[in-house]
């Protein structure tokens, strides 16, 4: 299917096609950075009116593996644009209601702070924003955002995650036992037994009942578990981490990949899904023993060649569409093809794929 580095190749055509496309200051303010979220541009993406927190979070983590791909010094200042454009555009602060959006943010802040753009304060905050988001309502969990019935694993998931990465950085145990709780209270109320997956979220009465289950099977549900799972198995001896783990990649496999291809979920924030998902299978191939690792690597590295087959040739690259097995759509005023999120969750993709290349993972044939 590949050739060695070809995905390293592949992986840095999506990286200078999506900045070329989409990549503009904030307002004009020097040393700032953000995606435009649709491409043909119009004014109020050009001016960052429209701003989508969360997909900024993303590019950032796009940035950031490209520059781990091939490390020089523009990426490592477009790393630093990008958080600036971030702090620049969100104007209060950090933070934002959703604490979904938050960890995102804080995932990839922890990851440019390895890179030697840290931002302390930032993930101090982020910290003490997602543990307060935490309470006994329908048994614990953090919930979708503040003044709000409905607790998520798109909240959840990440934040953990987020957790786990600081604990095993300060050595608090305090929020490594906060992340192994999130993923037992998720677990525990939104686990399909029918599937192995994780159901998107719960509404929750006042007094604390839980009121209806959200029941979608969304892919990056899936991943946000996984990855949690992936990082608490790295610093706890207990095998019920790397066990769920190997569980949500055979579930995947099974209910949510058509012959070894990731599903789509359409543009707007859905086109961020499956490259979610892509990213944490990556890291439990790199982390998982045995069977589950080779299945993991497969899904990553069939998606990536799917999405490759199908892509369209436009101004500046490769443009992806929002079902990898489908072929790319030039982009219309209604189309997903048009929107960050999907070019993000291609590339995304792709970094996985050239991760794993670089770690001597073989592609299928």
């Amino acid at each position: 299917m590949t050739t060695s580095k070809l995905l390293a190749a592949r992986a840095g055509v999506a990286e200078r096609a999506v900045g070329s496309r989409h990549l503009r200051r904030v307002w004009g303010v020097p040393g700032t950075a953000l995606g435009a979220v649709n491409w043909p541009v119009d004014l109020a993406a050009r001016t960052h009116v429209r701003f989508n927190y969360w997909w900024q979070a993303h590019l950032l983590d796009c940035a950031l593996d490209a520059h781990l791909r091939a490390p020089t010094k523009g990426r490592e200042a477009l790393v630093r644009k990008l958080v600036r454009g971030i702090r620049v555009r969100n104007v209060l602060g950090w933070t934002n209601r959703y604490y979904d959006d938050v960890a995102w943010l804080g995932l990839a802040l922890q990851r440019a702070a390895r890179q030697g753009v840290a931002k302390p304060r930032a993930l101090d905050v982020i910290a003490a924003h997602l543990r307060a988001g935490w309470t006994d309502h329908a048994g614990g969990g953090i919930w979708w955002r503040t003044n709000d019935d409905f607790k998520n694993v798109p909240a959840n998931g990440p934040a953990a995650i987020f957790l786990a990465r600081r604990a095993e950085v300060t050595g608090d145990r305090a929020d490594l036992g906060r992340a192994e709780s999130t993923v037992d209270w998720i677990e525990a109320n939104l686990l399909d037994g029918d599937t192995g997956l994780l159901f998107d979220g719960l509404h929750v009465h006042p007094d604390g009942r839980v009121r209806e289950v959200e029941r979608t099977l969304f892919t990056y549900c899936q991943g946000v578990v996984l990855g949690a799972c992936v990082e608490i198995a790295r610093v706890e001896e207990d095998p019920v981490w790397s066990d769920r783990a190997a569980r949500i990649v055979d579930a995947v496999d099974k209910h949510l990949a058509t012959d070894g291809v990731l599903r789509g979920h359409g543009g707007g924030d859905g086109g961020l899904f499956g490259g979610i998902l892509a990213r944490y299978l990556a890291q439990a191939a790199l982390h998982l023993p045995g069977d589950a690792s080779a299945l993991a690597a497969d899904l990553v590295f069939r998606s990536a060649e799917a999405l490759w087959t199908n892509r369209s040739i436009v101004v500046s690259g490769p443009l992806f569409g929002p079902e990898w097995t489908d072929p790319a759509q030039r982009p219309t005023r209604a189309s997903a093809e048009r929107d960050l999120s999907v070019q993000l969750g291609g590339w995304m993709l792709l970094e996985a794929a050239a991760l794993l290349e670089r770690n001597d993972f073989t592609p299928p044939r």
